[in-house]
């Protein structure tokens, strides 16, 4: 089995609540009848509207939908759906870990919402010690400093359409309470503006040390997982 990942641009003025919809009530069905299997819907909808996105894109993300499929030479009809329904798609087979796993419920929003970050290792690090910083040193900043209840990494092997973006090195998503998309005190869960400075520059510093600030892309988005 082989996990793709698609990330659907469309305007910025664009209803992602409709985005969002058509790909569970239209992309879903047809992704099943291809033969994926654990569907997820990632939209940016009316319910993380208060967050800010962060990025370059020009149009930018909206969406991603991530699937399994036995080869990935068979998506063809995978990616005619999707592209269908926004105004590009780029896709990449990726290599899938879980360092904390969250509650979902079939069919039904997903508890919070989720920050999605497409992330480039830093050009002075090799591929080794990107991943080691990244998997081992980051991840306990990361649970430490911040309200993450769901953290799942995407890391890209390849490109699967023409014209994807290919500096970034993967797509991590991070399940945060709701109110994290507006609060950075819940979002860095502190108690106090003084714990909040301090896991803000705790996370930064942590950042810094294995990425390349000038690629980040980061999206808020609403998760519909289908199995």
């Amino acid at each position: 089995m082989q996990k793709l990942l698609y990330l659907l641009f469309d305007n910025a003025d664009a209803d992602g609540t409709r985005l969002r919809e058509s790909l569970c009530e239209v992309a879903v069905p047809a992704l099943r009848s291809s033969g994926a299997t654990e569907i997820s819907v990632f939209g940016n909808d009316a319910e993380v509207a208060a967050g800010s996105p962060m990025g370059k894109c020009d149009p930018p993300i909206r969406a991603m939908v991530s699937f399994w499929l036995h080869d990935a030479s068979e998506r063809g009809p995978a990616e005619e759906v999707l592209a269908s329904l926004a105004s590009g798609i780029a896709g990449y087979l990726v290599l899938e870990s879980r360092p904390v796993i969250h509650a979902r419920s079939k069919g039904e929003r997903t508890t919070g919402m989720k920050q999605m970050t497409c992330i480039a290792k830093r050009t002075d690090l090799s591929q080794d010690e990107f991943i080691r910083i990244w998997h081992d040193d980051h991840r306990e900043v990361a649970i430490e400093t911040q309200s993450t209840f769901g953290y799942v990494r995407n890391e890209f092997i390849r490109s699967l359409t023409p014209d994807a973006p290919d500096h970034w090195s993967a797509l991590v998503e991070e399940s945060f309470p709701i109110e994290a998309i507006a609060d950075p005190m819940v979002f860095f869960d502190a108690k106090t503006q003084q714990e909040l400075e301090m896991n803000r520059k705790r996370m930064l510093e942590s950042c810094a040390r294995f990425l390349d600030f000038d690629s980040l892309e980061v999206t808020f988005v609403s998760e519909f997982w289908y199995g």
